[in-house]
């Protein structure tokens, strides 16, 4: 044993996310609703809930360890949710169009709102609201305000009906036995291609440099302005991702879908242990935030808590997680 060492992995994030974990599911253990938490199916639905959380929270965890912040990725998911609605159901489109569409929608939007932050550099708060209001309204102006269903309505007031797409049902289909939804493999493959780009490519060291010390990455000779494109494009590519599986699980496009889902967002990130200011953290961590999130939040459905109290919850943790990364800090 070496106690040094043992002193340093306390201190750590990753240990911190555990612990936070450990202690959610201690309580769900304790209030576990006649037994219900103890059962397989309570966390497979979990993991299927907090997967569109997970999706954004990887997009929103690339985004804050470049030193920003992205509260877009809300409305990009209403945005992107209608457009794949439209395509599929009432554009009859094919599934591999609409998917390039909208994926290609998504990024658009994350790469502006990098532009607003690089090359304007307009503070990315700013930037990002401004975005996340800009998106929503073109998400209604797209939808004509309604939700996009399986119902169309015609000119003289009759409504006809048009047959689920197959794209809806293999993304909301059971896997292994009915174990594990198709749409959580989602999430763990944009968890993939999130670790790869920070561990494995050059542009997630720039990342983290861009994070740390953006002046100190530009005098090095990181291509900063690039950097944050990339972190913001991402970060709404993974917004599409989110809003394509919010449609197929409602099976419909609601313009209005998304809404405070940036804050889960951050939550998911920030009680995971990456650092708001930047520079630090890790794709790990966001996928230990999103268990505890996620099971926090069923431990809530089940015991049947409203959700005004769970909004609060989520950002009275936050705060929390702040003030813990500050007084590890300091």
């Amino acid at each position: 044993m070496n106690p040094p060492l043992i002193r340093r992995w306390l201190a750590t994030p990753a240990f911190r996310a555990l612990l936070a974990l450990a202690f959610v599911a201690a309580i769900g253990c304790f209030f576990n609703a006649g037994g219900a938490f103890f059962h397989w199916s309570t966390h497979r639905d979990m993991l299927r809930q907090v997967s569109v959380y997970g999706i954004l929270a990887c997009g929103m965890t690339l985004v804050i360890i470049s030193g920003g912040i992205d509260l877009s990725v809300g409305s990009v998911v209403g945005l992107c949710a209608v457009l794949f609605a439209r395509q599929t159901l009432h554009g009859g489109q094919p599934a591999l169009a609409a998917l390039g569409l909208v994926l290609a929608a998504g990024a658009a939007i994350g790469l502006a709102s990098g532009t607003l932050v690089a090359r304007f550099r307009i503070q990315p708060f700013v930037a990002t609201l401004a975005m996340m209001v800009f998106a929503r309204g073109l998400a209604k102006w797209v939808s004509g305000g309604q939700k996009i269903s399986q119902a169309i309505q015609h000119p003289d007031g009759s409504f006809s009906y048009v047959e689920l797409p197959a794209v809806f049902q293999r993304l909301d289909h059971r896997i292994l036995g009915g174990n594990l939804s198709v749409v959580t493999l989602v999430f763990l493959g944009c968890v993939l291609l999130s670790w790869l780009v920070l561990a494995k490519l050059r542009y997630g060291r720039y990342i983290y440099a861009t994070g740390g010390n953006e002046e100190a990455a530009r005098l090095s000779g990181v291509p900063v302005a690039r950097t944050k494109l990339l972190a913001y494009g991402l970060s709404g590519l993974f917004g599409a991702v989110g809003g394509i599986c919010q449609a197929v699980q409602e099976q419909q496009g609601d313009p209005e879908a998304g809404s405070t889902y940036e804050l889960t967002a951050i939550a998911i990130a920030v009680i995971g242990g990456n650092n708001l200011m930047g520079g630090r953290g890790g794709i790990g961590l966001t996928l230990l935030g999103a268990l505890t999130i996620g099971t926090l939040e069923k431990i809530l459905s089940i015991n049947a808590v409203g959700e005004s109290s769970r909004l609060m919850l989520t950002g009275a943790i936050i705060v929390a997680a702040v003030l813990l990364q500050r007084r590890r800090a300091g």
